[in-house]
């Protein structure tokens, strides 16, 4: 790996609706990867193919108020993000707000600059749309992504609760000006 990426640069762009299958599949993985050592394997199970089913994740492709964002080295999918205009719940306070859902990478790829480029991409692509406020939520206990979101300027304005299968799980509401 270390040998293509360092020969082939990193490409970003919008998945398709065709691509479901491989959004899923990366999805659930980064997914995994990222949260299964902290948490329930039953529950892990349950929000992997509720929330990232093929079917799920084509849904979210048609969706015409979401973006996917594929990060590649070669033909290697590496991560990807989505960007989706959603309710915004009170503690948003911006402008113009759209939600950061999700942004991971495959853990073999960390540690490259590939986080920060697709970051990036995700600023370029609201400031492009006319958005004004990126909002997210991050479990208050990734602390990695926490740090990773706290050096792009988002502060923590709220808290909200996400279900993982049946653990109710507390994500800090961060949000950043573009």
């Amino acid at each position: 790996m270390a040998d293509e990426a360092s020969v082939t640069p990193l490409t970003i762009r919008q998945a398709t609706p065709t691509e479901a299958v491989r959004v899923a599949e990366l999805a659930a993985q980064t997914f995994r990867e990222t949260f299964a050592a902290d948490n329930d394997p039953a529950d892990m199970a349950d929000y992997l193919a509720t929330r990232f089913s093929p079917t799920q994740i084509a849904t979210e492709l048609a969706d015409p108020a979401a973006t996917f964002l594929l990060a590649a080295v070669g033909s290697t999918v590496v991560g990807y993000a989505k960007l989706q205009a959603s309710a915004v719940p009170d503690p948003v306070s911006g402008d113009a707000p759209l939600e950061l859902v999700r942004l991971y990478l495959r853990q073999a790829w960390t540690g490259r600059g590939y986080g920060r480029a697709l970051m990036q991409a995700c600023l370029d692509r609201a400031r492009a749309e006319g958005y004004q406020t990126l909002w997210l939520g991050v479990w208050e206990h990734n602390h990695r992504a926490r740090a990773f979101y706290q050096r792009w300027g988002f502060t923590a304005v709220g808290a909200h609760d996400f279900w993982l299968g049946r653990d109710r799980q507390t994500d800090l509401i961060l949000q950043r000006a573009l």
